[in-house]
């Protein structure tokens, strides 16, 4: 019953949660009409420091100041009681402040008014309160009396002169003189300890005198008091003369006996000491002996903070500035001389008085809204926390049904107008406390407008234009903007309203100017202004002034054409090196331009142009360049090339700010080519001493710029100059300038966190660069704590890049901050980041494995998963480890290679393909759970077996050798037959280009690996594709190709694994080999390309048997049947020779198709059978003039032929029908006779 009533607690207290919702805080403007009539609780704006001591010559006075709204009240209590300031005559309360004056010109002790002061300020919504402020008076008591003895000692024993000094308020600080008011001479030997006492470490002769003084020095009454001096002798073995004393032999020949270092502060071998967090820590050791001994420290388990750390007084102090928690431990100092040594422990202890995590601020809500106080402080003891309301504590202040306490926080629901008041929260420990006042004001209010009414706002056509309209009202009112007072309210596409009120226009355009209207509204009432909007065309300069070289005595002109908007007054003005120009008789002016009569030397400079608005302004600048006449002298200046300028010069530093100092320099020669920019380069002398950076570049018009710098840099800055030709050499640097050292403003980039054991958590950053650290002493705070654990968070301050938190529990998520500090005060922190404590071993294996739907070459596999939480560390996956055990086929050699597989799922039931297999194998496997950097222990392990697959394909294939009339192939087994083999398949067939002939089938019995094909013509080319058998089908198919020649090399198949996106490159390929390339899938070996055929290049030119080519038996034909013809044409010329009469031929047009002769022969027509044979001539009506020995003659109209047993046929005919003579027509640029005949 109890654990179901703790369930439903549980759940109301999430349902609280989940439907209460935080408002935003009311930020109340500084506005003086809305603070005059905003009522508020009272705060304290001053008050005096919490231990505070008063110099007893003076009036005391402790202040204490509130505001509020109305004017708070004051009051007093002294050590808890109420104290009646109106009794007491010589206390007097500040008029508007509760700041008591206590006066003592009329007598009185100020020791009477010692004690605990504490001020309270009130109205009619709180009661706010201050420090407790302790109240003593300085004290400067005499020295008692008292008659000291002579001091007596051996040389070379120590000696100790205790100081004692009276103890005043504050505590005087004390040194040593002699009569003479002349310090004590301090060295390694002798020295002022931490107590003011004067401390020997061995006493020499020379020591003795009558007059060691201490003397004490009183801050506030700045008096110093004395001691009745010593007065010490030594005794000596034998007499000391002074004048035998020096460095080398302090003792004068004369024999001390030497000691083993003892220590004389602090005592015994070891001692503690405890130190508060941020302050300050003083070690110190001081040792006796002879020689004098050396003083070491060290800190056991760790290396001194040597940022921090500094050694005084001979080393025989240390001091560590700032203390952390990581500066406690064991720290040991080493006495030694040359016969010992001896060391002492000190044990330091960090302890922290409370300081803030969350300090309470003051909450503004409106009626019904929500809100929350917050008080979260450190320390160490951890402080308590206790909530005040009004200055009574909150258990027994009256009650408000709409506060709840909850720990260090206050949450408010549905605040009333009843509910203001001060809470005060009080954060203690035995170190000290703090206390924080915050008020929470519920205030209504109707809204209201803070800005000008009816602004006038300008602004240049496309810039980004800001309309403000502050406002205020309470509960936060609702602000819309309308223009034109039409339409909806403006916000999206180029209308962006802000949460302060603000009208962002993108880019303002003429279209959007009008009188724009804000209204803010709230259940109390609705307030609203208007802005009225123009928009203006941009000022700028059209024809720029130009950077022009004039000779003495000449007249220069710069042009500067400006466009404005007409509706605002302009103004053109123009200087020369930042400084105005004073116009006169040589310098005129008019609207667009600037006329220099006369030049001289002191007019060369920069001259500016600008053009100004009341809104807008735009400049441009031009360099005036004096020449002597001899300039002029075409043979002096203009052969002279341009060249680099010279170096700037006379650098001067001005106007120095915090981060920033203005640079001005005077620029060389330009050597005939205008300066374009400025580079700015800086070294600095702390971090890369010797190393010039770059640090800006600027126009080359300017000479005096502002350069931006980073604190805590010891500057020197040198200009180089920049022109068309290159760059000056640098000029000669400035004087140095150090920035003031400032805060960090840089937050530590890389921040993580992780476990490099299973019980800790490396926390790493990455360091700030140097011109980041911006002060001394840089180091980093980091903070911690548990993820969602809401508790308290764990810090520690260091100098390195590396923080392990110990004694974590396994991966679990942490929240990490960081923040980089100096001197000068923290930087921003970081956001949090999530880290993990680390990993160890999981305990729980997966159960149940097992396997299902096994095939040659994958099966599913199934397991029950593990608990999340036995991971102990990140879920990586379920690791597989398998292997292959055995083969079903007998006599195989293979690979047992143990084999992993992850698996990544959160699924209840788990399951997975476990494929790339090997068929026709016995395999075992496990499971394991992996994190990030360990594995489970195993599961049970599972044996299967694959199923018969098809073959790989054989090892190799090649054809041996090539005969005139056979081609005798070979292959290997393949390495994995994946089942029993039962032969070979070889199929091959005639390849006649793209191609392929009848295919032909062979088998073979698993032991025949060779095989000799007769080849019915020795021309033909065949392709051969090989696969293995198993029962289950033919495997992998490996394809060779019969050469062209005999001589051709064996083949071979190469596989190169693709590891990497295409294109692929292939390597050592033969020269003038034809190679068949594939891509095919290495799991499953069905899945591949189309074959593509490429060839190589050759190296050398195969010799081979020309009597067999085509073209060679062509070429023989052609030349056989030309000699043929030419003998029968010089036969018929010896025959019947002379001339005969032709007539012309006839142009008989030439039919457009090719018409087949009986015997299945073609004839081709050109349209250059008509044109005139090479060789003849032209006449002027355009006839074919034949030359005098024509074959021509023999017939009419050019249409001699010959039989085909070669008589000549040319009868005498008169006409012949179109188709037979188309029919037997051959062409003139083709037909031999045509050929002889335009050769003869």
């Amino acid at each position: 019953m109890s654990r179901q009533g703790g369930h439903l607690a549980l759940a109301w207290m999430s349902l609280q949660l989940l439907l209460w919702h935080e408002s935003v805080t009311i930020e109340v403007p500084q506005d003086p009409k809305i603070l005059a009539d905003l009522r508020q609780p009272p705060t304290i704006t001053k008050q005096s420091v919490k231990d505070y001591i008063v110099d007893p010559r003076d009036n005391i006075i402790i202040e204490c100041e509130a505001k509020g709204n109305p004017v708070p009240t004051f009051s007093w209590r002294r050590n808890g009681k109420f104290f009646n300031i109106g009794k007491d005559l010589r206390v007097t309360m500040q008029k508007r402040s509760g700041t008591l004056e206590i006066e003592f010109r009329n007598g009185g002790r100020p020791e009477d008014y010692e004690g605990e002061y504490q001020c309270f300020a009130g109205n009619d919504y709180g009661m706010a309160m201050s420090n407790k402020i302790l109240l003593r008076v300085s004290k400067a008591p005499l020295w008692p009396k008292e008659v000291l003895e002579p001091v007596v000692v051996t040389e070379g024993s120590s000696l100790v002169l205790s100081c004692n000094p009276p103890p005043g308020l504050p505590p005087p600080v004390t040194f040593w003189i002699s009569s003479l008011m002349m310090p004590i001479r301090q060295d390694k030997r002798v020295s002022m300890g931490l107590n003011g006492d004067l401390y020997f470490s061995n006493v020499m002769a020379q020591d003795a005198q009558n007059d060691y003084s201490c003397s004490a020095r009183f801050l506030f009454t700045h008096t110093i008091q004395q001691k009745n001096p010593f007065t010490l002798k030594v005794l000596t073995n034998d007499p000391y003369n002074d004048t035998s004393y020096n460095d080398s032999d302090p003792y004068g020949g004369r024999k001390v006996a030497e000691s083993m270092p003892t220590f004389l502060s602090p005592l015994g071998s070891e001692s503690s000491k405890m130190v508060l967090r941020d302050e300050q820590l003083l070690l110190e050791c001081i040792a006796a002996g002879l020689p004098t001994p050396a003083i070491k420290w060290f800190k056991k388990g760790g290396d001194l903070p040597g940022h921090k750390v500094k050694f005084e007084m001979y080393n025989k102090t240390m001091k560590i500035i700032n203390v952390s928690e990581e500066d406690a431990g064991e720290y040991v100092c080493m006495a030694n001389n040359h016969l010992g040594s001896i060391r002492h422990s000190i044990f330091v202890q960090v302890r922290a008085a409370p300081y803030w995590l969350d300090k309470p601020t003051n909450l503004v809500l409106a009626p019904e809204e929500n809100g929350r106080l917050v008080c979260r402080a450190n320390g160490n003891p951890k402080p308590t926390i206790q909530w005040l309301v009004n200055s009574i504590p909150i258990d027994s202040s009256l009650p408000d049904p709409s506060r709840q306490l909850m720990g260090d926080t206050i949450i408010f629901r549905s605040v009333q107008m009843g509910s203001s008041a001060v809470y005060q929260c009080n954060a203690s420990n035995q170190h000290g406390y703090l206390l924080a006042n915050a008020f929470v004001s519920v205030i209504d209010m109707r809204p209201r407008m803070l800005g000008l009414k009816n602004q006038l706002i300008k602004v240049i056509e496309n810039n980004r234009t800001f309309l403000d309209c502050p406002f205020f009202g309470s509960p936060i009112p609702e602000l819309r903007w309308f223009k034109n007072g039409q339409g909806s309210g403006l916000d999206g596409g180029q209308y962006r309203v802000y949460v302060n009120g603000t009208l962002e226009i993108k880019r303002a355009k003429a279209m959007d100017e009008g009188t724009y209207t804000c209204v803010a509204s709230s259940i109390l009432g609705m307030a609203e202004n208007q802005v009225r909007l123009e928009v203006k065309e941009p000022s700028r300069i059209v024809l720029a002034p130009e950077h022009q070289s004039a000779v003495r005595g000449s007249t220069a002109r710069f042009n500067c054409k400006v466009k404005f908007d007409p509706s605002l007054p302009v103004t053109v003005t123009w200087t020369k090196d930042d400084k105005p120009i004073h116009l006169g008789r040589r310098l005129r002016k008019d609207d667009e331009t600037l006329t220099i009569a006369n030049i001289n030397e002191a007019d060369e400079g920069t001259y500016v142009c600008t053009v100004k608005t009341e809104i807008d302004q735009d400049s441009a600048s031009a360099r005036l360049t004096v020449l002597e006449e001899a300039s002029l002298n075409p043979s002096v200046s203009s052969a002279l090339p341009p060249d680099r300028p010279d170096p700037p010069m006379d650098l001067e530093l001005s106007d120095p700010a915090a981060r920033s100092v203005r640079l001005t320099w005077i620029p060389g020669n330009d050597h005939r080519s205008p300066v374009t920019e400025f580079l700015v380069q800086f070294e600095e002398d702390r971090w890369e001493p010797g190393r010039w950076q770059d640090l800006a570049t600027y126009p080359g018009d300017l000479t005096s710029v502002i350069l931006q710098l980073a604190p805590f840099v010891n500057y020197q800055f040198r200009v180089i100059a920049i022109n068309a030709v290159g760059q000056s050499v640098a000029s000669v640097p400035s004087p140095k300038y150090q920035t003031s050292s400032a805060a960090p403003d840089v937050i530590p980039r890389g921040l993580r966190g992780w476990g490099s054991e299973k019980d800790n958590m490396e926390i790493t950053w990455e360091p700030l660069l140097d011109l980041e650290k911006n002060g001394p002493n840089l180091h980093y705070s980091v903070w911690w704590r548990r993820k969602d654990s809401d508790g308290e968070w764990n810090n520690v301050t260091t100098t390195g890049t590396k923080h392990v938190v110990h004694n974590t529990e396994t991966y679990v998520p942490y929240e990490i901050k960081i923040q980089a500090r100096n001197d000068l005060g923290a930087g921003p922190e970081s956001n949090l980041v999530i880290g993990y404590s680390g990993e160890d071993k999981p305990t729980s294996a997966p159960t149940d494995l097992h396997i299902s739907k096994v095939d040659s070459t994958k099966g599913n596999i199934h397991w029950k998963p593990v608990n999340q939480d036995s991971v102990r560390g990140e879920f990586k996956e379920y690791r597989l480890y398998y292997w292959r055990k055995a083969s079903h086929v007998p006599g195989l050699v293979f690979s047992k290679e143990n084999k992993t597989k992850g698996f990544y799922t959160t699924m209840a039931q788990p399951s997975a393909i476990l494929s790339d297999l090997v068929p026709f194998s016995h395999y075992q496997m496990f499971m394991v759970v992996a994190n990030n950097h360990y594995e489970g222990p195993p599961s049970n392990s599972v044996e299967f077996s694959t199923k018969e697959g098809v073959p790989d394909a054989p090892s190799f294939f090649r054809i041996k050798r090539r005969g005139f009339d056979s081609i005798h192939l070979e292959w290997g087994k393949p390495t994995e037959p994946n089942g029993l083999l039962i032969g070979y398949r070889l199929k091959y067939q005639a390849a006649n280009g793209s191609r392929e002939g009848r295919p032909h089938l062979e088998t073979f019995l698993p032991n025949v690996t060779e095989f000799t094909l007769r080849l019915p013509d020795r021309s033909t080319r065949y392709n051969f594709y090989l696969s293995a058998l198993t029962t289950v089908g033919a495997g992998e198919v490996i394809i060779e190709e019969s050469p062209f020649f005999t001589n051709e090399g064996n083949k071979t198949m190469k596989t190169v694994p693709v590891t990497h996106q295409p294109p692929i490159t292939m390597k050592d390929l033969i020269a003038g080999a034809k190679y068949h390339l594939r891509v095919y899938s290495h799991e499953l070996s069905s899945i591949t390309s189309k074959s593509v055929t490429f060839e190589t290049k050759a190296a050398y030119i195969d010799q081979v048997d020309i009597a067999t080519q085509g073209w060679f038996i062509g070429l023989m034909c052609a030349i056989a049947l030309i000699i043929l013809i030419l003998l029968i044409v010089c036969f018929i010329k010896r025959s019947r020779g002379g001339k005969y009469p032709v007539r012309d031929k006839k142009d008989l047009p030439l039919d457009s198709v090719d018409h087949k002769d009986p015997d299945g022969s073609f004839d081709y027509h050109s349209d250059e059978d008509n044109k005139p044979l090479q060789g003849s001539q032209t006449s002027l009506e355009g006839n074919v003039k034949e030359s005098d020995d024509s074959l021509v003659d023999y017939g009419e109209g050019g249409d001699g032929q010959f039989n085909e047993d070669g008589s000549f046929i040319g009868q005498y005919t008169v006409k012949k029908d179109k188709d037979e003579t188309e029919g037997n027509e051959s062409s003139e640029a083709t037909s031999p006779v045509n050929a002889l005949y335009s050769l003869a």
